[in-house]
């Protein structure tokens, strides 16, 4: 008689063809195949998490079980108070003798695989290298000493390369240059932008029953009202082809706009699918790459795209692997402030703030360039402590997951890392923040002004961070150019500058 393997799914790995089933079956016969999910509540109760991610989590892996069972499959969908009491009970009721499993994303889950789950469950136990990142297949960076300084250019030019990306018979870069991120700045008009709306989807009853659930759980962030996300493999592959039908050709060309009025613009909102398996990669760039060919979508538009997915994704994975497990606790510029109590209301009178976090709590989502330029950059310039910044992107965000979070905001929104991940800190005044969107015309703050009464915090704070740190900004090329903006400041009003600075971060704590 054929062994009994189990196959475990984790709920962030639910592929179409997933690693783990193919080994089993080269092992034994799919009748003697036993796949099983777990509903962990302690991972759940981790953090006070948005509750529109974890109904999007639960839905997708109920989902993803019914399929299976569709598929000729024996699932056992298991609800425990951890995964390793779930795993345990599962292995003792159908007496499994070996457990196949894909590496987890995450370090402290791979770490759980690989050293505890033999001795826990009394079965071998085998990990298989995960499938769901293109740099787990080709690694651009092999040859060099972890942590050691990377650029992403050279990462993103070898992931092009080898995958053949928008990349000529002479293998040269289609269009002839490895990006277009010049073209890729436009800010939001001051007319404002006709966008599409993107697809939304009617929850099943399936995915109302776990919606149910999860409102009655008295801890976490936002609501389960409105959830209207994909949660099928089918309906993610919908999501995406309607934004590269509706959006793609403008995206690159918005892809840094902010609109108060507008989280989404002509962004994709594929990560939370991408980043839980139900879409691919790679066919999602060579669907952008093919949408080019056929003269649909702008080169400047498709090589952000790729950028995103195969580059800043991927380089962003690498950098987790590479920091892990120091990462979490970096905090090269010794910040300690506590994270301010709106960014669990929204209540604050600067309307890029309220009008982001409040997008947060409702959705879980808010693109890339707010995340940066609006949230990180006011707790960079504020001295929030990294790890309370982490912890609410990880809270709040749909998409959010430690690998992707903590290399993004740790990393390169707080430049806490020593600069590995990104090379400057990010910091900007309101100029910026007026330049590329409409949150300043709402605003009962002065985006011209630099101190006064009426003056945006984001700039006496912006200003603030220069003079505080200008031996240091000036010692690294690439944020040289903005102390230099010094100059223009006396002492009188450098003086004003800190004293303004110094009277709201008190107010602030």
């Amino acid at each position: 008689m054929n062994p009994t393997i189990s196959v475990w799914i984790l709920g962030d790995q639910l592929l179409e063809e997933h690693p783990a089933l193919a080994h089993a079956a080269e092992l034994t016969t799919r009748d003697q195949i036993q796949i099983v999910l777990v509903e962990s509540a302690a991972r759940t109760k981790k953090l006070p998490y948005q509750r529109k991610k974890i109904v999007l989590l639960f839905s997708a892996m109920r989902h993803y079980a019914e399929r299976l069972r569709e598929q000729g499959y024996a699932v056992d969908y298991v609800m425990a108070r951890s995964a390793g009491a779930g795993l345990a009970r599962h292995v003792k009721r159908v007496g499994s003798t070996q457990l196949v499993t894909m590496a987890a994303a995450e370090y402290s889950g791979r770490l759980f695989q690989q050293e505890e789950l033999a001795d826990r469950l009394g079965i071998e136990v085998t990990v298989l290298p995960n499938t769901q990142f293109l740099v787990e297949r080709f690694d651009p960076f092999a040859e060099h000493p972890t942590g050691k300084r990377t650029v992403m250019g050279n990462f993103y030019r070898q992931m092009r390369q080898h995958f053949d990306i928008l990349i000529e018979g002479d293998g040269e870069p289609t269009g002839g240059k490895w990006n277009f991120d010049h073209e890729n700045r436009k800010p939001y008009p001051k007319k404002g932008l006709e966008t599409p709306a993107p697809i939304t989807f009617e929850p099943d009853q399936l995915t109302r029953a776990v919606m149910e659930e999860v409102a009655e759980n008295k801890a976490g962030l936002g609501t389960v009202e409105h959830f209207n996300l994909a949660v099928t493999h089918e309906d993610a592959q919908a999501a995406f082809a309607d934004f590269v039908a509706q959006r793609l050709a403008n995206f690159g060309a918005y892809e840094d706009a902010m609109s108060a009025d507008n989280s989404i613009l002509f962004h994709s909102v594929v990560s939370p699918y991408l980043n839980i398996g139900l879409l691919d990669p790679l066919q999602l760039v060579r669907e952008v790459v093919a949408a080019y060919q056929r003269g649909d979508a702008p080169l400047n538009s498709v090589e952000g795209f790729v950028r995103q997915v195969i580059g800043w994704r991927e380089y962003i994975y690498w950098h987790y692997w590479a920091q892990m497990p120091d990462l979490l606790g970096k905090n090269e510029w010794e910040h300690d402030r506590a994270l301010p109590n709106f960014f669990w209301s929204g209540e604050t009178e600067m309307n890029c703030l309220r009008c982001v976090i409040n997008r947060v709590i409702d959705t879980g989502y808010s693109h890339h360039i707010e995340r940066l330029m609006v949230l990180c950059n006011f707790c960079m310039l504020t001295g929030v402590d990294p790890a309370a910044v982490n912890a609410w992107f990880l809270e709040g965000y749909i998409d959010a997951y430690e690998w992707v979070v903590a290399p993004n905001v740790i990393g390169m929104g707080l430049n806490a890392d020593g600069g590995k991940t990104a090379t400057k800190p990010y910091v900007a005044s309101a100029n910026y923040i007026n330049k590329m969107g409409d949150f300043c015309r709402g605003c009962r703050f002065d985006y011209k002004s630099r101190t006064g009464e009426d003056a945006c915090p984001f700039n006496f704070l912006y200003w603030n961070f220069l003079i505080k740190h200008e031996s240091q900004l000036r010692a690294n090329p690439r944020s040289g150019k903005a102390v230099l903006g010094l100059r223009h400041l006396d002492d009188e009003e450098r003086e004003r500058v800190c004293e303004q600075a110094a009277a709201f971060l008190k107010k602030l704590s």
